[in-house]
């Protein structure tokens, strides 16, 4: 494996206008609780993402990461910052992708919500285009999806009781639960009627597996919320985005990864809504992803269609949530505004997986 080579901090930008927070509030709040932190930090602001919002912390010699949830209100247990440092204060010592969280502040009066601090990592992220590093690299698009499902595989090996987390969640009837929940998630953020949705909703709650294998789950595993290693697409160096993560069915999360999967033979419109790079060609199918996840884990994947359907009907929801709040005025980030529709076209896909035949 070649070294770790960090990228610059210059992959942040200025914080956006409409984000902005009380800098030396936070620069009091977090002087002396952690290593270097005895100024006041350079504050800005990774352009990534489109939920929680996060900042870089730059005081010279030591670097952190700052998150906080999104402006506006927010659906109900959504945005967990409190759940994220449970989670990363604790599994870092058995799951080396998870960077290590050091504070978290429930007081509003700080930034205006709640926050957690945590690790810098530094190394490659992979969005809707090929980093120029990887591109140079022929097998660079299977080495990445590999090293992804191998990671999942991975991540449900953790012993959840040993680490801490056992009351993490509640893994008996999570499938039940989370089909319930992102209905009514749905039924909250919907702009208009959506046949697709309710037809792909009837499906599922009429097809629920029965679980019987519970593990830690992360709840949002995708290409986008993992960095690599610079250079070196093999491996994993960071899984991101831990504010949903709990106890429950591993096979929702291999669902909610292929839902976000795109192949070259899908439609445009199926395309639009991936954060995977486009028109790249070498990435393992998403048959592949299963069957690799199988051999890993040795877990049973033949209901699998049933956790993509699953999958895809949550991105329509957390589509149509984005989108209500830049109807709303909750946000100014244009990057929201077409995306009514983009969820009109996941669900649709969801409804087409939900169909048998």
């Amino acid at each position: 494996m070649l070294p770790v080579i960090p990228e610059s901090r210059d992959e942040t930008i200025e914080v956006r206008a409409d984000e902005r927070f009380d800098e030396p509030a936070l620069a009091e709040c977090l002087r002396g609780k952690l290593t270097g932190a005895e100024g006041d930090p350079i504050v800005s602001q990774f352009a990534g993402g489109a939920a929680n919002l996060t900042y870089q912390l730059d005081y010279g010699d030591h670097v952190y990461v700052l998150r906080r949830p999104p402006l506006g209100p927010v659906a109900p247990r959504a945005h967990d910052m409190g759940r994220e440092y449970q989670v990363l204060s604790r599994i870092h010592s058995a799951y080396p992708p998870a960077p290590r969280a050091y504070i978290f502040c429930d007081d509003p009066s700080v930034i205006g919500a709640q926050f957690l601090v945590m690790e810098r990592r530094y190394g490659t992220v992979v969005r809707r285009t090929m980093p120029e590093s990887f591109a140079q690299l022929p097998g660079a698009p299977r080495e990445l999806g590999e090293a992804l499902v191998d990671a999942l595989a991975d991540l449900h090996t953790v012993d959840y009781q040993s680490v801490g987390l056992a009351d993490l969640g509640r893994p008996e009837g999570f499938i039940e639960r989370q089909v319930a929940g992102w209905h009514q998630r749905w039924e909250a953020a919907r702009a208009d009627e959506l046949p697709a949705m309710e037809s792909a909703y009837s499906w599922l709650a009429a097809h629920l597996p029965v679980s019987r294998d519970y593990s830690l789950v992360h709840n949002d595993f995708k290409l986008d919320n993992c960095m690599f290693t610079s250079h070196d697409p093999s491996h994993l160096e960071a899984v991101f985005d831990w504010d949903m993560a709990t106890l429950g069915d591993p096979l929702s999360d291999l669902g909610g990864l292929l839902a976000y999967w795109v192949e070259p033979s899908d439609p445009e419109g199926v395309k639009s809504f991936s954060p995977m790079p486009s028109g790249v060609d070498g990435f393992p199918s998403r048959s592949e992803l299963v069957e690799r996840y199988a051999r890993r884990s040795g877990r049973d994947v033949a209901e699998i269609d049933f956790y993509h359907a699953l999958g895809l009907y949550r991105v329509a929801v957390i589509l149509a949530q984005l989108f209500i709040r830049w109807q709303r005025g909750q946000t100014r980030d244009e990057r929201f505004a077409g995306m009514w529709d983009i969820t009109k076209l996941v669900a649709e896909a969801a409804a087409d997986k939900a169909s048998p035949g």
